[in-house]
């Protein structure tokens, strides 16, 4: 009598591992040679992908940490979180025992499919990069560029943030309160608003008194100077984009840090 259970159980086991053989083929291969910065969609130019690869490959070369930034076409099926862990793992981003590996992923927004990005960060470093502030730099440092196409900028601070919380030149309690004090709304449309006020009430004054209104008064610009700040200067400081060799990855391993969202 034949065991149907046993057939059962074997093409079970086949359908399976053929299943895992053609997820694996979506996730891309190690590079080679070694490249911290991978567009498989060429979204960058060719410039933005040498600042970005020699500022990651001089960060490496200064801590050992290896940040990643990989530009996906689409997911193969996965979400975007399973996506990522399963190419830093395929990869090795990080080094062996120390586990200080983190990838940046993106897929670009399609007339078809939302935007999607996730940051998965190593065992290693989950304490400096914990899952909110992973999300944070998502929503603050990314999205928003992501948004109107600019790709290299908002990868750009994202990666900058990532260096200075793991170089320790703030920590993720210091980057939420530096991110709420950001929400507070920009005093720019007002400052416009009081110009055009002196601007029209100015012409129907005596001359004495349309003298107060010329120009724009120095509070008024010292307030614009300092409005008009980029959220990337000052405290998060500037980070060299100088170049160095990069030696391929080692083997880091990931246990589910980081965080994701899409636009």
């Amino acid at each position: 009598m034949i065991n149907m259970n046993k057939y059962i159980y074997s093409a079970f086991f086949l359908i399976t591992l053929l299943k895992i053989n053609l997820y694996s083929n979506d996730i891309p291969d190690r590079p080679s040679p070694p490249r911290l910065v991978n567009d498989y969609t060429n979204i960058l130019s060719n410039e933005q992908v040498l600042s970005l690869e020699n500022k990651l490959v001089d960060f490496h070369r200064q801590t050992s940490t290896q940040i990643a930034i990989v530009i996906v076409r689409d997911l193969g099926g996965y979400d975007r979180a399973d996506y990522t862990f399963r190419l830093a793992e395929k990869w090795g981003v990080g080094q062996k025992g120390k586990d200080n590996g983190i990838v940046i992923m993106v897929k670009p927004k399609t007339a078809a499919s939302d935007g999607q990005a996730f940051i998965a960060v190593g065992y290693g470093l989950e304490g400096a990069v914990p899952d909110a502030t992973a999300k944070r730099i998502i929503d603050n440092e990314m999205t928003p560029e992501l948004k109107k196409n600019n790709y290299f900028a908002g990868l750009n601070n994202a990666a900058d943030v990532l260096i200075s919380l793991t170089k320790g030149e703030f920590t993720a309690s210091e980057y939420y309160k530096k991110t709420q004090a950001e929400k507070i709304k920009s005093p720019i449309p007002f400052i416009i608003l009081l110009i055009f006020f002196f601007s029209i009430f100015g012409r129907a004054r005596s001359r004495r008194q349309h003298s107060i209104g010329r120009g724009i008064p120095f509070w008024i610009a010292l307030t614009m100077l300092g409005g008009s700040r980029s959220s990337h200067g000052g405290s998060f400081g500037n980070f060299s984009s100088g170049g160095g060799s990069f030696g391929g990855f080692g083997g880091g391993g990931f246990g589910g840090g980081g965080a994701g969202g899409s636009w």
